[in-house]
């Protein structure tokens, strides 16, 4: 069977692409076959969603855009907002369906959450929703800045008070100078309860094809979906 993880994050624009393309990565040096999805984009250049680009070339096995992607949308705003003014209703239960198709391509299934983890996708749901339905190990990124301890432990509890299994997280360094880094690791460390994947740093127009840092997938690779 497929293993899945829920990539999610404290807000928009911690990183959580850059993230999942790590993951596929290095999940496929084991020799998995992995596959990364984006079942909600929001947000494109020229009819191009650059997230959902960046997780098919950072797959080892490639499947139909439907597939990867049942949603995608212009503007870069809420997700809901956005599906209203296309006159579209997202649908968990599709979004299940191409999951589910996804996993009987590939050893692993990285799932890109949008936004932050409590992000409405209608008028009732949300991405807690979602990561419910999938009931898949949850990888939190943390966008490290002032602030962010709160961010990170309040999502740590929304995760888990959906029943799910918080994997793993990861301090993403999304400002130049973030003032006592390590004790702000460290502080998480403590408090969230689960293996720091690793640190990444400040890169400010990197892009996925770049080198990336490497994180540590040992912890993940025990938990089962």
């Amino acid at each position: 069977m497929a293993r899945g993880y829920f990539v999610t994050g404290t807000d928009t624009g911690v990183g959580k692409t850059r993230v999942a393309c790590i993951l596929l990565r290095a999940f496929a040096a084991t020799g998995a076959r992995t596959i990364g999805m984006k079942p909600v984009a929001a947000g494109s250049e020229r009819g191009r969603w650059e997230d959902v680009e960046a997780l098919a070339q950072a797959s080892s096995v490639q499947a139909p855009g439907a597939l990867r992607n049942p949603y995608a949308f212009e503007p870069a705003i809420a997700p809901h907002i956005a599906a209203e003014l296309a006159g579209a209703r997202i649908d968990i239960d599709t979004i299940l369906r191409a999951y589910r198709a996804l996993t009987e391509r590939a050893d692993v299934v990285v799932v890109e959450g949008a936004g932050g983890f409590v992000i409405p996708l209608d008028a009732r749901h949300t991405s807690a929703d979602l990561a419910s339905r999938l009931a898949i190990p949850v990888v939190l990124v943390v966008g490290m800045r002032l602030g962010c301890l709160n961010h990170a432990l309040l999502t740590g509890e929304a995760i888990r008070a959906r029943g799910l299994r918080l994997a793993g997280w990861v301090a993403s360094c999304i400002v130049r100078d973030v003032p006592q880094l390590e004790r702000n690791v460290g502080s998480l460390e403590e408090r969230l309860d689960c293996p720091l994947l690793g640190v990444l740093p400040f890169r400010p127009g990197a892009t996925h094809r770049d080198a990336q840092p490497s994180l540590s997938i040992a912890a993940l690779a025990e938990v089962s979906a």
